[in-house]
């Protein structure tokens, strides 16, 4: 499974962008698609997942403001981001996971693309 994702940017405070993953490979394959960000000097961070069946989970600090959602047809999973605040400011990475013969899941990370929330 492999991942590209784009529309980052740089958007004032308050604003909205929408993120884009498309995803080649065995689509059906994936169990778990998602969302995470890494700001600097911090940790990657999980926003949002989506799971095969179509439900989806947001994080308290994202909940109400961004959205992710899918569409099966286009292999592309999306992140809607509205109300913008600086401290969303990060590179975010799409993931998806696969099962692997461990029993573990694969991880799959497309290249990120970086969102920049000025005040």
């Amino acid at each position: 499974v492999q991942l590209q994702a784009s529309g980052g940017g740089l958007v004032q405070s308050g604003g909205s962008l929408s993120l884009s993953c498309a995803i080649s490979g065995t689509f059906s394959d994936i169990r778990v698609m998602g969302w995470y960000r890494q700001a600097p000097g911090k940790q990657r961070e999980l926003v949002a997942t989506i799971t095969s069946t179509g439900t989806t989970n947001h994080v308290d600090s994202v909940k109400g403001r961004f959205t992710i959602s899918r569409d099966s047809a286009k292999n592309t999973i999306y992140l809607q981001m509205n109300s913008l605040k600086p401290e969303d400011t990060a590179v975010y990475y799409c993931n998806a996971k696969t099962p692997s013969p461990s029993g573990w899941f694969r991880d799959s990370w497309g290249q990120g693309t970086l969102v920049t929330v000025s005040s």
